[in-house]
């Protein structure tokens, strides 16, 4: 029988991993949206949109489309995907492997401030600055919103949801961006820290050369950890040979 692969998407390297097993003859790839993007992109392979039901939910899906391997190819911060998706396929014996790129790494120059989580960033931001670029995505921004002495420029790829910071300029807009760009963004809007997920990759990473370059801070929100004994890879290429292994292996 052909290989069903089930691939937890929403990212550039879910793509490119649809992709590059599309290609394969007879491996059958669905890819699964939550469905937070109004407009995605197109997709290689079969496409399904919304969630599952929680862990249970997603096992039982497993079962029924007799998928022999997932690929969790979501956002790094999508944590509670990540744990339901090593809690089903745990439960359906189906292997696992995470595809997630590598997090960002401070350089000579940078004046980074890692913390835990939102709530910790927006409590750092009053001894940093006082106009925040804040780009952590549209979700979760009420952790800003009770800082109503800071201006705050909001750039998401979707309009962000509400509470926000009372005194905030949305921008919306979709990576990547040149340090160009970014650098002309900072200046134009006067902004003195910038906040960030580390979410790793080209896409969204000029912004830290062009704050290094203006001196200014930037506090980083460190991962959310991976539940333990599950598989990694840090790029497309990785996913693809981690595959090649598990579906190798008699089940």
């Amino acid at each position: 029988m052909s290989p069903h692969v089930l691939i937890l998407g929403g990212t550039t390297e879910a793509r490119r991993l649809a992709a590059g097993l599309t290609v394969r003859p007879g491996t059958r790839v669905t890819t699964s949206l939550a469905g937070r993007v109004s407009r995605p992109g197109a997709l290689d392979g079969e496409v399904r949109v919304g969630g599952f039901g929680g862990p249970e939910g997603l096992a039982a899906w497993l079962r029924e489309r007799h998928v022999d391997a997932v690929v969790d190819a979501t956002h790094p911060f999508a944590a509670t995907i990540t744990a339901n998706a090593a809690r089903a396929t745990a439960s359906a014996g189906v292997p696992l492997v995470v595809l997630r790129r590598l997090g960002w790494r401070p350089g000579p120059g940078d004046r980074w401030h890692p913390v835990p989580s939102l709530e910790a960033a927006a409590a750092a931001l009053p001894g940093l600055g006082r106009r925040v670029f804040l780009t952590t995505g549209r979700l979760g921004l009420a952790a800003f919103a009770g800082l109503t002495e800071l201006s705050f420029v909001v750039r998401s790829v979707e309009p962000p949801e509400p509470p926000l910071p009372p005194h905030t300029h949305v921008l919306l807009a979709r990576g990547p961006f040149t340090v160009a760009d970014e650098t002309a963004l900072l200046r134009e809007h006067r902004v003195d820290v910038l906040v960030t997920k580390d979410s790793g990759g080209a896409a969204t990473s000029a912004k830290l050369t062009a704050a290094r370059d203006l001196g200014l801070p930037v506090v980083v929100v460190r991962r959310p950890p991976l539940p333990a004994g599950i598989t990694v890879a840090p790029d497309v290429p990785s996913a693809l040979r981690r595959l090649d292994d598990v579906l190798a292996r008699p089940r």
